[in-house]
């Protein structure tokens, strides 16, 4: 299934993708994409109704009917650094012997093709296409072997970070990466049984045509079963919790000479099975 969320920011509903494309609505069914809805018991009963027998939603979905981010109520948003070992020597940083953990502040959460704001006097706004983990099943302290049960499914997520504010103002990435709308998520949730190998994706990422990110989700550090159980003997994991799973190379940063984003350029991400993004950058001054 591809769920998701339709309608304007702060009012969306939940929806379904046909296999024409065209969004059905779930009103009558559940109230939101988020908590008990993504449980393995929740999951079922959505999978249990023919999308056929469910009201027809106006428009097209990405053109002339906006969607959400595709998980509400998201309690945590949690990112994982430097796990690709490449996008690691492009950044001059070495490659991680257990995962790097930090924190996107839920409040940047924003729809897959919603505007990107450069933070005021910010001069180092950078992209990241990522592979989006959503929790399904509380997980505390899982195994490996265990973690993928645990998995409601996957989503497209850009990882917009402010280099300066991450890297150059006192320590903790957090400060340069929850900025408001630096997480777009969606377009839509695919379920973990459409997607059997995370770890065999296609992810690249242009920005105005040109594709600076062209990678695979192979080359991750550590894969999607290793992250969950990491992140679950840290935290309980709940119900509609995103972890986002670190970029592959082909960031601003690491382009010689740097490439930051000023306004008014376009982003342009997609993950394979999963969808594109599609967002304009718009400078707050």
């Amino acid at each position: 299934m591809k769920l998701l969320r339709y309608g304007p920011a702060g009012s969306e509903k939940p929806g379904m993708l046909d296999d024409q494309g065209r969004v059905r609505d779930l009103s009558a069914h559940v109230a939101d994409i988020a908590d008990e809805v993504l449980t393995p018991e929740g999951l079922a009963r959505l999978a249990a109704l023919n999308p056929a027998d469910l009201p027809l939603v106006e428009g097209t979905p990405q053109r002339d009917l906006r969607l959400g981010p595709c998980v509400g109520n998201v309690r945590k948003f949690v990112a994982i650094g430097l796990n690709y070992a490449d996008h690691a020597a492009e950044s001059n940083m070495p490659v991680p012997s257990e995962p790097v953990v930090f924190n996107k502040w839920t409040s940047c959460i924003v729809g897959p093709d919603d505007d990107v704001r450069i933070p005021k006097g910010a001069t180092k706004t950078d992209w990241e296409a990522e592979l989006g983990i959503v929790i399904g099943k509380p997980a505390a302290g899982v195994t490996v072997e265990q973690a993928l049960e645990h998995v409601a499914g996957y989503c497209v997520v850009n990882d917009v970070s402010e280099r300066e504010w991450q890297l150059e103002r006192g320590a903790t990435w957090d400060k340069g990466k929850g900025f408001d709308t630096f997480g777009p998520i969606g377009p839509w949730m695919v379920t973990a049984d459409e997607i059997p190998d995370p770890q065999n994706l296609s992810i690249w990422l242009e920005v105005d045509g040109k594709r600076y990110q062209d990678g695979t989700t192979k080359t991750m550090v550590f894969g999607v079963a290793e992250l969950v159980a990491y992140c679950s003997h840290l935290m309980t994991l709940l119900p509609g919790d995103v972890i986002t799973t670190g970029t592959p190379p082909g960031v601003g940063m690491g382009q010689n000479p740097k490439v930051f984003l000023k306004g008014g350029e376009v982003m342009r991400l997609g993950i394979e099975g999963l969808g594109e993004q599609t967002q304009k950058v718009v400078s707050q001054g």
